[in-house]
Order: C-alpha cells, then sequence, then structure tokens
C-alpha cells in the first residue's frame, strides 16, 4: 500500500550536551571527547556508595537559557527523578533525570517547510546526566568484548521533546538543522554530533489521512541516528516499511528500532518501554530545583538575538535576499562578521557585495581549510575595505579575487597589498584610448560589428583591451569608451 494514503506523524527527542566544564552532579571535567577512558571520572559519577551529587549551577544556567530561546516556560519548581535501568555503562543502575516535573513546559520552534512557516510545538524540556560509553573496538580493532568508559557518565544534557507536530522526514531534517542553529546562537552547546554533543531519537506513526486528527497510529521509536541525514533517510524507510505493514492487513509493533547506515533500513532492537517500566521515583540525594523568577529574567537579559529575529532585521536593514540572509545568519559568528564589516566603512560598504563575498571567498576558504570564523585571517574589517575599492573602481572583480588570495595568506590590508603590487585599476581616460585604439586594430571585424550595431561585439575589443593593460583597465570604463569611439 502507497504511503501516501496515510498521514505521517513524528515527533523527535532530541539530547543536547550543555557546554559546562564540569559535570552535572560532580566537579569532573564534563569534556570527554578524546580523553583516554575513564580518566575524567570520581566516586560520584560512577556511582560509588555514600558518594552524594551536587548540582552544577552553570548547568541549570545554560538549561534556563535553552528554554528562554524555545519560548518555553520556565518551572518555578522541578524536581529529578531515578530512572531505573541496567545496562553496563550505568554505574549507579539509574539514571538521575526529570520526569513528573520538567523545569521547561511548553515552547515551540518555527520552520520552513515547502516555503512557509510551520510552528512545531514543544512539549517539554528536562535535564538529566548522560550514560557512560560501550567500547567495542579500540584502533579500528574490534574486541572479544566490551569494554566501558564512563568518561560521559555524569556529563549534563538537556533532552528537548516535541510533539507530534513534523509531518514528513524533510521537516525534521529542518527542524534539527534549526534547533541546533538556535542553541549554537544562544552558546548552550556547540552541537557537535560527531562530538556526540546532540542527539536525536525519532518516534514516528501512520495514520489513514481520513482519519486526520484523530487517533495516532502505532508509534516506532528509532534509534542509533548520527546525524541529520540519518534521521530524514531512516525517517523515510520507516514510513515506507510501516505502510507496507498496514497495507498487507498486518500491525505495526510498538518498539524499538536502529538504524542501519550500511544496509539502509532499520531492524527490531526490542520492544517499546512504557514510563512504568522506569519505576521513576523521586531522587532522595536532591531536593527540588527552585528557579526563581529573578533568576529567569536575569538569563533572559543576557540573551543574544536570536536568528528569526536576525533574519528579519538584515532583510530590513540591508536588503539581502533570503539565500544570503540563511547563509549568513546559520552560524551566529558569520553574521557578527557580516555586522562588524558594514560598521568598519564611511560610507558603509555595499551590503550585497559584502555579503557575496562572505557566503563566496571567505567561506569558500573556511570550508576547505575546515576553520572556524574567528580563525580566518582576513579581519571583516579588511574585507569590508576590499569591497569598497571593488566599488570605487580602484580594483576590478577579477584583482580582486587575486588580492584576497595575498590577505588570506599574509593578513595584510588589501590596500596595502594593492599599492605594493601595482594593481590599482586604470581609469585614466588617455590611457585606456591609447589601449583602445591598439584593440580596435587587431580586431577589425568585432569593430565593424559594433559599428554596425552589434553591441555584442564589444565583448572581444574589451578583452582584448584587458589582455593588453594585464587586467588593470576598468572594464566599465572601456566599455563606454570603444561605443562612444565606434558609435
Amino acid at each position: 500500500m502507497s504511503p501516501e494514503i496515510f498521514e505521517t506523524v513524528i515527533g523527535l527527542e532530541v539530547h543536547i550536551q550543555l557546554g559546562t566544564e564540569s559535570k552535572l552532579f560532580c566537579a569532573c571535567s564534563a569534556r570527554s571527547f578524546g580523553a583516554a577512558a575513564n580518566s575524567n571520572v570520581c566516586p560520584v559519577c560512577t556511582g560509588q556508595p555514600g558518594a552524594l551529587p551536587a548540582l552544577n549551577r552553570r548547568a541549570v544556567q545554560l538549561a534556563i537559557r535553552a528554554a528562554l530561546a524555545l519560548d518555553c516556560r520556565v518551572a518555578p519548581r522541578s524536581v529529578f527523578a531515578r530512572k531505573n535501568y541496567f545496562y553496563p555503562d550505568l554505574p549507579k543502575g539509574y539514571q538521575i533525570s526529570q520526569f513528573e516535573h520538567p523545569y521547561g513546559l511548553g515552547g515551540a520552534l518555527e520552520i520552513e517547510a515547502d516555503g512557509r512557516v510551520k510552528k512545531i510545538n514543544l512539549e517539554r524540556i528536562h535535564m538529566e546526566e548522560d550514560a557512560g560509553k560501550l567500547m567495542h573496538d579500540i584502533g579500528g580493532e574490534k574486541l572479544d568484548g566490551s569494554l566501558v568508559d564512563l568518561n560521559r557518565a555524569g556529563v549534563p544534557l538537556i533532552e528537548i521533546v516535541s510533539k507530534p507536530d513534523l509531518g514528513a522526514p524533510a521537516e525534521a531534517y529542518q527542524y534539527l538543522t534549526t534547533l541546533k542553529t538556535v542553541l549554537q546562537y544562544v552558546e548552550v552547546s556547540k552541537c557537535d554530533m560527531e562530538k556526540g554533543e546532540m542527539r536525536c531519537d525519532a518516534n514516528v506513526s501512520l495514520r489513514p489521512k481520513e482519519n486526520h486528527g484523530g487517533r495516532l497510529g502505532v508509534k516506532v521509536e528509532v534509534k542509533n541516528l548520527n546525524s541529520f541525514k540519518a534521521v530524514q533517510s531512516a525517517l523515510e524507510y520507516e514510513i515506507e516499511r510501516q505502510a507496507k505493514v498496514l497495507g498487507s492487513g498486518g500491525r505495526v509493533a510498538q518498539e524499538t528500532r536502529l538504524w542501519d547506515a550500511d544496509l539502509r533500513q532499520t531492524r527490531c532492537m526490542r520492544s517499546k518501554e512504557e514510563a512504568h517500566d522506569y519505576r521513576y521515583f523521586p531522587e532522595p540525594d536532591l531536593p527540588p530545583l527552585a528557579i526563581s523568577a529573578k533568576w529567569v529574567e536575569e538569563v533572559r537579559a543576557e540573551l543574544p538575538e536570536l536568528p528569526q529575529a536576525r533574519r528579519r532585521r538584515l532583510r530590513e536593514e540591508y536588503g539581502l535576499s533570503a539565500y544570503d540572509i540563511g547563509v549568513l545568519t546559520a552560524q551566529r559568528a558569520l553574521a557578527d562578521y557580516f555586522e562588524r564589516g558594514m560598521r568598519s566603512q564611511t560610507p558603509p560598504p555595499s551590503a550585497k557585495l559584502l555579503s557575496n563575498w562572505i557566503t563566496t571567498e571567505l567561506l569558500g576558504r573556511l570550508n576547505a581549510g575546515n576553520l572556524e570564523v574567528a580563525q580566518s585571517p582576513v579581519s571583516t574589517e579588511n574585507l569590508a575595505a576590499l569591497t569598497a575599492l571593488i566599488e570605487n573602481g580602484s580594483i576590478s572583480g577579477k584583482m580582486a579575487k587575486e588580492v584576497f588570495g595575498r590577505m588570506w595568506s599574509t593578513g595584510r590590508a588589501a590596500g596595502d597589498i594593492v599599492a605594493e603590487a601595482g594593481l590599482s585599476q586604470v581609469s585614466d581616460d588617455g590611457l585606456l584610448r591609447q589601449w583602445i585604439e591598439t584593440a580596435i586594430r587587431e580586431n577589425e571585424k568585432a569593430a565593424a560589428d559594433v559599428r554596425g550595431g552589434k553591441t555584442r561585439a564589444v565583448a572581444a575589443i574589451v578583452g582584448a583591451v584587458m589582455r593588453e593593460s594585464r587586467g588593470k583597465a576598468n572594464p566599465a570604463k572601456v566599455n563606454q569608451l570603444i561605443l562612444e569611439i565606434l558609435k
């Protein structure tokens, strides 16, 4: 049976590692990625008898920041609970999480889907500690068994649970992209999926379209999703699979399935647990978490401009295209770079020209070198000055690329490089006319075509002038003078 006769219903559970220096309930370093196994551990995060947790205030502050950025209501009182289950990477035999009383309620995230804005509502956000990690190989060599690394145990997380408002795998991809951008903007986390700083589980079900708004179908949870593309691909497969099951008269089992990226299919991992399977109860070693209205407002006052508001302002202030705005605001540092450049020149440079150079030349080199914006050897002031030289006709666009290459390798200012290398564009009528006369003599047919009204032929003469001048002639001025001479 075709998936088209069903309505797809998707909800996402996203775990975000908070950008703290220490773990959620102890002083061990939270920077576990790349560290020697079991080097960042203590009696608290390894569950030793008598060790008591102490809540990390900075983690709570970042959690509040995330909630406010997502328009959640911060509960004045929330409760930590023990989530009981056995797994080798969970040394205490339980995980400290939040269940009945999370710290963040409601909220929403707006995404762009099919050219329109769609609001995805959130169910809740809660804090919890991470588990450890099982290692099945070392240095590419598969082990006979598995080893446990507890460096990650106790690292602070927030779990952001969406309502089942997503209707397609592409929407899930867009939701994750937008969520990542927002959380990076407010500096809650770097959201690096390769380092486990952002992880996602997806819940998906199907129901007949004629039952829109009615009872949801049986929910299947999909895990082992290590990229946004994997989330989209796994959901596409799972929708097809469930449609076939329902189409053949079968029933979809409520289960947890793993995405196999090599086989590009999901496979059953276990039957889906219910909340009562975890036997939640309040954590006896931690008091309820009290978050005052004053604290919430202090955190709110520190929030930067959020991506959606910034996109709107860049469009209104600078008249940039939707594409340019999308690229610039995808990274807060890139949008900051652009706006500092606009403020660095009097009068300000062309917003469109500066944006083009940032989104093409600068971003291309940053990506090629796997560099952050802050690592760019070309300062925003120097790049803005380069675009000003293009605007005032001092150098051509072609010359500017050569100058930019030298700026990248040396970090020097554009004006210094242009002056030292003699790259200034020539706009002097007398010298330009000499080059044009030479070019006309060498391109008689093109000159005749121009005289006959075929203005496209002027390009051949302009090209000859540029070769004669070694690229220094002002092409716009050359074009104008040729038409005057040959009219």
